[in-house]
């Protein structure tokens, strides 16, 4: 759903949908999966401009990106591991203050304010950093880089001007909001679309037995996420033609 609302929005506005694949963490990646989005999107109509980007193939920005802010003294070394605090949401800030010389990973230094903008979607938004988002990994202690240092540093160096996402990804934008600044990066939109739930109002993801995505239910699903973001019915047809019916929707509803 977030792939086709945020490909409807770029087309809107006459913009570029770009493509990134995180594959950040190597021993997680499946082999071939990368391919796989790329069959499936093609086969949904959701076709992107210029070439995928893939993340691991940017480590060197994130090193760039990671040494300015250890520079600036923004961040910290950590030794800590998720059992030293698994009573707690957010990190403890248990390391901060010890000036840790060979630690096993860095933390950005998160301020004691909230985050605040305006979300396309959702409104006036405020994000309490210290008890929704802490202070977060940019690199954990197998040298890998965060979620929130990559997207952060992609988006600047990408020149992204709008990021179109699910809603449960509201804190994490708020540590891309803060590496951003930090790095002095342009200023984003960001629409954060509602959520498919499950009957009981959990997430529906393949954690809770939600089938994959079928490139032969292609209108069926599409359907489906038209009618979750508010579009209605569309002519059921090939991909591309509901598409652009939906898009003629979107820009009322946008």
């Amino acid at each position: 759903m977030a792939a086709a609302g945020s490909w409807l929005d770029a087309r809107a506005c006459d913009g570029k949908w770009k493509l990134r694949i995180d594959d950040l963490d190597a021993p997680r990646v499946v082999p071939g999966v990368s391919d796989s989005i790329l069959r499936v999107l093609e086969g949904y109509g959701l076709i992107w401009d210029g070439d995928p980007v893939l993340q691991s193939k940017r480590f060197d920005k994130y090193e760039t990106a990671l040494e300015k802010l250890k520079n600036e003294g923004r961040t910290y070394g950590c030794n800590c591991t998720r059992k030293n605090w698994s009573d707690s949401n957010i990190y403890p800030t248990t390391c901060r203050d010890l000036a840790l010389v060979d630690a096993r990973s860095t933390r950005f230094i998160s301020p004691n304010n909230a985050v605040k903008w305006q979300d396309l979607e959702c409104g006036y938004v405020s994000i309490d950093v210290p008890n929704e988002v802490g202070d977060f990994l940019l690199q954990n202690a197998h040298g890998t880089y965060s979620y929130q240092i990559a997207n952060a540093v992609d988006d600047v160096e990408m020149g992204v001007t709008d990021v179109v996402r699910g809603a449960d990804l509201l804190s994490v934008t708020a540590a891309h909001i803060l590496v951003q600044e930090s790095l002095r990066g342009a200023s984003i939109r960001y629409r954060h679309l509602p959520l498919a739930l499950t009957p009981d109002g959990k997430k529906i993801s393949k954690s809770s037995s939600a089938r994959g995505v079928e490139v032969s239910a292609a209108p069926r699903t599409l359907q489906s996420a038209f009618n979750h973001l508010g579009l209605g019915l569309v002519s059921l047809d090939r991909p591309e033609a509901m598409l652009k019916e939906a898009l003629a929707k979107w820009k009322v509803r946008a």
